[in-house]
């Protein structure tokens, strides 16, 4: 696929790994925008806005007061993700020229160490697309769609897992975005039906059938998701590097508490 424009510029740049896997997933299917200067050069930036999670574009280089200038474009964003060594000087200029103050949230990035390990539950099993309608029962937060746009797309194209109880699907894990080489990993369980290992069982099978598949599996989560943390450790990942939001802080608890799959991954990821 040829790609025109800045989608197709900032696409050839990017080296697939767990920290890009989301943004190339995007930038292939277009289903985001991007901003960036017009003379690309070694050194410069660019602001990607995923439109399935438009409040939290992702920065990529180096240059604060460059990346500011790039995110003054962006609409309706409440935070945005960058390396580690930029978020402090972008988060000084952000609160600087917002006149508002600002938060910093690590995302950790997992991958298994060797097999994710196997759990099992007889609630769980892989949903396919005669499983659509049933899906479509789920709360929206909840619906396993990622970075696909549609359920019938993630069904069709990504990898899902569900556990059913008395005709409902009360947890599900996903693959949310996939690349080359890496997928990237969702988990959301009604609060109902949670510390049932449910979510334990379908993140395994997610996992395990990516694996299988030649493909690694990420699991990404902000470093205040304990539960999160714990979990992806129980099945075998390991951290393998960081990325931090830069937050306004009126936004926080919004970022805080969201159940959005990427990242869903990344913030709010609920789960046993």
């Amino acid at each position: 696929m040829i790609l025109e424009g800045k989608r197709g510029l900032l696409l050839a740049t990017l080296v697939e790994n767990p920290e890009t896997v989301i943004s190339i997933h995007v930038l292939t299917r277009g289903d985001c925008n991007v901003y960036m200067s017009g003379d690309q050069r070694p050194g410069s930036v660019a602001v990607l806005q995923p439109k399935e999670l438009p409040s939290e574009p992702i920065g990529f280089g180096s240059d604060a007061n460059a990346l500011w200038q790039e995110l003054t474009h962006v609409k309706g964003w409440q935070c945005i993700l960058v390396d580690k060594d930029v978020s402090l000087p972008l988060g000084e200029i952000i609160s600087s020229q917002s006149k508002t103050p600002v938060s910093f949230l690590d995302d950790i990035y997992h991958v298994p160490w060797g097999q994710v390990l196997p759990f099992e539950n007889q609630s769980v099993r892989q949903l396919m697309l005669e499983d659509l309608t049933l899906l479509e029962t789920v709360p929206h937060k909840a619906q396993p769609i990622g970075f696909w746009g549609d359920l019938r797309t993630s069904l069709a194209k990504g990898l899902v897992a569900g556990a059913i109880v008395e005709g409902k699907v009360v947890a599900t894990s996903f693959v949310a975005a996939r690349g080359q080489r890496y997928v990237d990993i969702g988990v959301y369980v009604l609060e109902n039906h949670r510390r049932r290992g449910l979510a334990t069982a379908a993140a395994s099978l997610v996992a395990r059938s990516a694996q299988s598949d030649g493909l690694i599996p990420v699991w990404g989560c902000g470093s205040h998701n304990l539960p999160s943390l714990k979990l992806a450790r129980k099945l075998g990942f390991i951290e393998v590097s960081k990325r931090t939001y830069v937050i306004i802080e009126k936004y926080l608890a919004d970022v805080l508490s969201r159940t959005y799959p990427v990242h869903n991954e990344r913030e709010g990821k609920a789960i046993d």
